[in-house]
């Protein structure tokens, strides 16, 4: 099985006052989209990390079987701390999993799948996506990674894992880095 963590529990610091994954974007919460992408995959179990007004996102997000919600409480401590509380939750005789930012409202279930494929089909430890000399997200890692995320600290990412295992990365070529964008100001909202 291939599972993807969703990162959930982030302040929305660069937006004062509002939590973005509840704020509208194009008429429905912002989290709701990559939710819709997650749920239509491949991906048999979707991992949404809360932390910051959990209370809120359980209100508004998706129903899907698919998906399971934990909370980080130390989702101060940075991205790291999400991506190892996520990773309690996934079965280490899986094949892989996926880190997914839930902010990015362009990724769609065939960028998803791209990388379920690649994990399944591939022996490679890290599974990104590539536009050119850019990366995007989600991540997807084979399942022998899963002990070199427990020394991540901070705002350390899954991107960080591409960095540091390049030599060991299936790069899928996208045509296009549209569904890159993540929204993290009040003007991509509009």
């Amino acid at each position: 099985m291939i599972s993807v963590i969703l990162l959930a529990a982030g302040e929305s610091k660069r937006i004062p006052f509002e939590n973005k994954l509840i704020k509208n974007f194009k008429k429905k919460p912002l989290i709701n989209y990559i939710l819709k992408s997650l749920v239509k995959s491949k991906v048999k179990k979707i991992i949404v990390v809360l932390g910051f007004e959990h209370n809120l996102i359980k209100n508004i997000i998706l129903k899907s079987k698919k998906i399971k919600l934990i909370i980080n409480k130390n989702y101060r401590k940075g991205i790291s701390s999400s991506i190892k509380t996520g990773l309690k939750k996934i079965n280490k005789k899986d094949k892989g999993f996926m880190v997914a930012q839930s902010d990015m409202p362009f990724v769609r279930s065939i960028h998803i799948n791209k990388i379920y494929n690649s994990i399944l089909k591939k022996d490679n430890l890290v599974h990104a996506l590539k536009y050119k000399d850019k990366i995007g997200n989600p991540i997807g890692f084979n399942i022998k990674v899963l002990s070199k995320f427990k020394k991540i600290k901070g705002d350390t990412g899954a991107k960080h894992m591409v960095k540091r295992l390049k030599k060991n990365t299936n790069f899928i070529e996208v045509t296009s880095n549209k569904f890159f964008k993540d929204l993290d100001l009040k003007k991509d909202f509009n």
